[in-house]
Protein backbone atom coordinates (compact mmCIF):
# COMPACT_ATOMS: atom_id res chain seq x y z
CA UNK A 1 0.00 0.00 0.00
CA UNK A 2 2.98 2.47 0.94
CA UNK A 3 4.40 1.78 -2.57
CA UNK A 4 1.03 2.89 -4.42
CA UNK A 5 1.13 6.31 -2.23
CA UNK A 6 5.01 6.90 -3.49
CA UNK A 7 4.42 6.24 -6.97
CA UNK A 8 1.34 9.08 -6.17
CA UNK A 9 3.81 11.39 -4.66
CA UNK A 10 5.96 10.81 -7.51
CA UNK A 11 3.78 11.42 -10.29
CA UNK A 12 1.98 14.28 -8.82
CA UNK A 13 5.86 15.89 -7.96
CA UNK A 14 6.79 15.44 -11.75
CA UNK A 15 3.59 16.66 -13.02
CA UNK A 16 3.80 19.56 -10.83
CA UNK A 17 7.64 20.48 -11.74
CA UNK A 18 6.66 19.78 -15.43
CA UNK A 19 4.08 22.45 -15.29
CA UNK A 20 5.01 25.03 -12.86
CA UNK A 21 8.72 26.36 -13.50
CA UNK A 22 8.63 27.97 -9.50
CA UNK A 23 7.89 24.45 -8.27
CA UNK A 24 10.73 23.44 -10.03
CA UNK A 25 13.06 25.65 -8.65
CA UNK A 26 12.58 24.08 -5.27
CA UNK A 27 11.37 20.55 -5.61
CA UNK A 28 14.82 19.60 -7.72
CA UNK A 29 17.44 20.04 -4.46
CA UNK A 30 14.37 18.37 -2.19
CA UNK A 31 14.60 15.20 -4.54
CA UNK A 32 17.99 15.07 -4.72
CA UNK A 33 18.80 14.84 -1.20
CA UNK A 34 15.46 12.45 -0.59
CA UNK A 35 17.07 10.29 -3.21
CA UNK A 36 21.00 10.20 -1.34
CA UNK A 37 19.01 9.70 1.84
CA UNK A 38 17.45 6.86 0.75
CA UNK A 39 20.56 5.39 -1.11
CA UNK A 40 22.59 5.60 1.94
CA UNK A 41 20.04 4.00 4.34
CA UNK A 42 19.51 1.30 1.60
CA UNK A 43 23.64 0.73 2.15
CA UNK A 44 22.98 0.74 5.86
CA UNK A 45 20.71 -1.78 5.51
CA UNK A 46 22.30 -3.98 3.26
CA UNK A 47 25.94 -3.85 5.30
CA UNK A 48 24.49 -5.14 8.57
CA UNK A 49 22.50 -7.96 7.03
CA UNK A 50 26.07 -8.92 5.64
CA UNK A 51 27.97 -8.48 8.41
CA UNK A 52 28.29 -12.21 10.13
CA UNK A 53 26.54 -12.56 13.09
CA UNK A 54 28.67 -13.53 16.43
CA UNK A 55 29.93 -17.35 16.39
CA UNK A 56 27.71 -19.63 18.89
CA UNK A 57 29.10 -20.34 22.46
CA UNK A 58 30.86 -23.68 22.24
CA UNK A 59 29.04 -26.44 23.90
CA UNK A 60 29.28 -26.23 27.24
CA UNK A 61 31.37 -29.80 28.43
CA UNK A 62 29.68 -33.01 29.25
CA UNK A 63 29.59 -33.59 32.74
CA UNK A 64 30.64 -37.45 34.16
CA UNK A 65 27.51 -39.38 33.57
CA UNK A 66 26.43 -41.97 31.41
CA UNK A 67 28.56 -43.06 28.24
CA UNK A 68 27.88 -45.18 25.15
CA UNK A 69 30.29 -47.73 26.53
CA UNK A 70 28.02 -48.19 29.44
CA UNK A 71 25.46 -49.74 27.25
CA UNK A 72 25.61 -53.23 25.99
CA UNK A 73 22.96 -54.56 23.91
CA UNK A 74 22.41 -58.56 23.83
CA UNK A 75 20.17 -60.62 21.97
CA UNK A 76 19.49 -58.55 19.20
CA UNK A 77 17.33 -59.90 16.36
CA UNK A 78 16.30 -58.24 13.19
CA UNK A 79 13.07 -59.53 11.76
CA UNK A 80 11.55 -58.28 8.21
CA UNK A 81 8.55 -56.62 8.86
CA UNK A 82 5.26 -55.93 7.19
CA UNK A 83 6.55 -52.67 4.92
CA UNK A 84 9.04 -52.74 2.49
CA UNK A 85 12.57 -51.72 3.50
CA UNK A 86 11.49 -51.98 7.10
CA UNK A 87 13.10 -54.13 9.90
CA UNK A 88 11.80 -54.45 13.34
CA UNK A 89 14.75 -54.58 16.13
CA UNK A 90 14.27 -56.41 18.99
CA UNK A 91 16.79 -57.04 22.01
CA UNK A 92 17.76 -56.39 25.82
CA UNK A 93 19.98 -53.39 26.89
CA UNK A 94 22.39 -53.59 29.64
CA UNK A 95 23.19 -50.68 32.09
CA UNK A 96 26.66 -51.49 33.74
CA UNK A 97 26.88 -47.89 35.19
CA UNK A 98 25.18 -46.90 38.41
CA UNK A 99 23.40 -44.16 36.58
CA UNK A 100 19.60 -44.50 35.05
CA UNK A 101 19.48 -44.83 31.31
CA UNK A 102 16.76 -43.21 30.05
CA UNK A 103 17.34 -43.74 26.48
CA UNK A 104 20.04 -44.15 23.91
CA UNK A 105 20.71 -43.29 19.93
CA UNK A 106 21.51 -46.15 17.68
CA UNK A 107 22.85 -46.35 14.35
CA UNK A 108 22.55 -49.92 12.79
CA UNK A 109 24.28 -50.59 9.04
CA UNK A 110 22.87 -53.11 7.03
CA UNK A 111 25.33 -54.66 4.09
CA UNK A 112 24.04 -57.35 1.66
CA UNK A 113 26.72 -60.06 2.06
CA UNK A 114 26.72 -63.09 -0.38
CA UNK A 115 29.42 -64.95 -1.24
CA UNK A 116 31.42 -62.53 -3.60
CA UNK A 117 31.87 -59.92 -0.99
CA UNK A 118 29.75 -57.26 0.90
CA UNK A 119 28.04 -54.43 -0.46
CA UNK A 120 26.43 -51.39 1.62
CA UNK A 121 22.66 -50.86 1.54
CA UNK A 122 22.57 -48.72 4.32
CA UNK A 123 22.22 -46.80 7.95
CA UNK A 124 19.76 -45.85 10.13
CA UNK A 125 19.34 -44.20 13.13
CA UNK A 126 16.92 -45.20 16.33
CA UNK A 127 16.12 -43.32 19.31
CA UNK A 128 15.51 -46.34 21.79
CA UNK A 129 12.83 -45.12 24.86
CA UNK A 130 14.33 -47.58 27.29
CA UNK A 131 14.71 -46.86 30.94
CA UNK A 132 17.39 -49.34 32.52
CA UNK A 133 18.30 -48.65 36.04
CA UNK A 134 21.83 -49.26 36.75
CA UNK A 135 23.21 -52.86 36.90
CA UNK A 136 20.02 -54.04 35.42
CA UNK A 137 18.68 -55.40 32.25
CA UNK A 138 15.49 -54.78 29.96
CA UNK A 139 14.64 -55.66 26.91
CA UNK A 140 13.79 -52.85 24.16
CA UNK A 141 12.09 -52.78 20.42
CA UNK A 142 12.33 -50.45 17.79
CA UNK A 143 11.96 -49.96 13.63
CA UNK A 144 14.89 -49.04 11.37
CA UNK A 145 14.02 -48.26 7.39
CA UNK A 146 16.71 -49.00 4.47
CA UNK A 147 16.67 -46.91 1.03
CA UNK A 148 16.44 -50.33 -1.52
CA UNK A 149 13.78 -51.06 -3.87
CA UNK A 150 11.74 -54.35 -3.33
CA UNK A 151 13.66 -56.54 -5.93
CA UNK A 152 16.83 -55.64 -4.47
CA UNK A 153 16.10 -56.75 -0.81
CA UNK A 154 19.73 -58.02 0.57
CA UNK A 155 19.59 -61.96 0.49
CA UNK A 156 22.57 -62.58 2.84
CA UNK A 157 22.08 -59.39 5.59
CA UNK A 158 24.55 -58.41 7.70
CA UNK A 159 23.87 -56.26 10.30
CA UNK A 160 26.73 -53.74 12.82
CA UNK A 161 25.44 -51.10 15.01
CA UNK A 162 27.32 -48.56 17.44
CA UNK A 163 25.37 -46.05 20.27
CA UNK A 164 26.12 -42.29 19.63
CA UNK A 165 24.26 -40.84 22.29
CA UNK A 166 23.19 -41.90 25.82
CA UNK A 167 21.12 -40.12 27.83
CA UNK A 168 20.79 -40.87 32.02
CA UNK A 169 18.80 -39.88 34.65
CA UNK A 170 19.18 -36.74 36.21
CA UNK A 171 18.92 -36.02 40.15
CA UNK A 172 15.96 -34.06 41.08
Amino acid sequence: MLWVIALFLGLAIVYLAARYGRFRSWVEPVLSIAVAVGLAAAFLVWLSESTPDAPAPAPAPRPAGLAPSDIALDNLAFERNQAERSYRLRGTARNKSSITLEYFRLTVTLEDCPESGCTRVGDDTALVLVRVPGGETRPFETFLTFPFREDEAPRAPKWSYRILETKGATAR
